[in-house]
């Protein structure tokens, strides 16, 4: 009788494979997050300043404060993990 051997097969290799490639974004997104923690303000498109209906006048952004600037998720995500470890050490 002709032993059988453990052998892997194509789906076993395959969601490996996906999930070893899921693991690796999702440490370039963070370390991405760790160098450049802010983004581009949705709302007014990095500029500050939001326009009138008809064009002429502006005023600051309200969702940036005029800054342009956007916490990223992943930040928030660092930052709170950051704060949970703080408050448990202390």
């Amino acid at each position: 009788m002709p032993s059988l051997a453990a052998t892997a097969t194509p789906e076993t290799t395959m969601i490996g494979a996906l999930i070893l490639a899921a693991v690796i974004a999702t440490l370039c997104y963070a370390f991405g997050c760790w160098l450049w923690p802010f983004g581009a303000c949705r709302k007014c498109h990095g500029s500050g300043k939001r326009r009138s209906p008809f064009g002429k006048a502006f005023g600051l952004c309200r969702r940036c404060g005029g800054d342009g600037r956007r916490l990223r998720i992943g930040r928030r995500i660092i930052n709170g993990l950051r704060e949970l470890h703080d408050k448990g050490t202390r």
